[in-house]
């Protein structure tokens, strides 16, 4: 796993074995990235980063200087490695262990930009997207991004959908 840009570019993170987590391919990070630089100015947004497993996404927003990064995972040995690396890289990211869909349902944070990741066999992916939504936790002109695989589906109006290899991204504009 590697930083793709920003104050850390082309940085190698070593993620322990003992994680049980599948982070996203650095070609897949690439090209979203490439759309989010192109839609929003990074170091203005406040990102949150669900299912934050290695903190793949987060360490990417920090490196390219995001204002506001939260990542939330219910495994303690996750967020205590994205503890242990934002502070040997000097990022400024909140982390906490929670269900992310306990997080969602008891937040009253605004973000810009939301990545959903969770396990591809999760069976509650229109659950917590819509609650997302209904929360009104996405700011104006925010955008809610899922990643998922060939088996999840959305077919909401006003969606884009991306393919990277055997990763989707389902991305939600507001």
């Amino acid at each position: 796993m590697r930083i793709i840009s920003g104050n850390h570019k082309g940085r190698k993170l070593i993620v322990p074995k003992n994680l049980p987590v599948r982070p996203t391919t650095d070609r897949a990070k690439e090209s979203l990235f490439n759309i989010l630089q192109n839609r929003y100015n990074i170091s203005k947004l406040k990102a949150l980063d669900l299912f934050s497993g290695t903190g793949n996404i987060s360490y990417e927003f920090a490196s390219r200087n995001a204002d506001k990064i939260t990542a939330v995972d219910k495994n303690i040995k996750c967020t205590n490695f994205i503890n242990k690396m934002s502070l040997e890289l000097d990022f400024n990211i909140k982390t906490i262990t929670s269900d992310c869909f306990n997080y969602v349902l008891n937040t009253s944070d605004k973000f810009d930009i939301i990545f959903l990741d969770p396990p591809y066999n999760y069976n509650k992916y229109h659950e917590i997207k819509d609650l997302i939504l209904e929360k009104k936790i996405i700011e104006n002109n925010g955008c809610l991004i899922i990643e998922h695989d060939k088996r999840t589906i959305f077919d909401d109006k006003n969606i884009e959908k991306r393919k990277y290899g055997s990763v989707f991204f389902t991305m939600f504009n507001l």
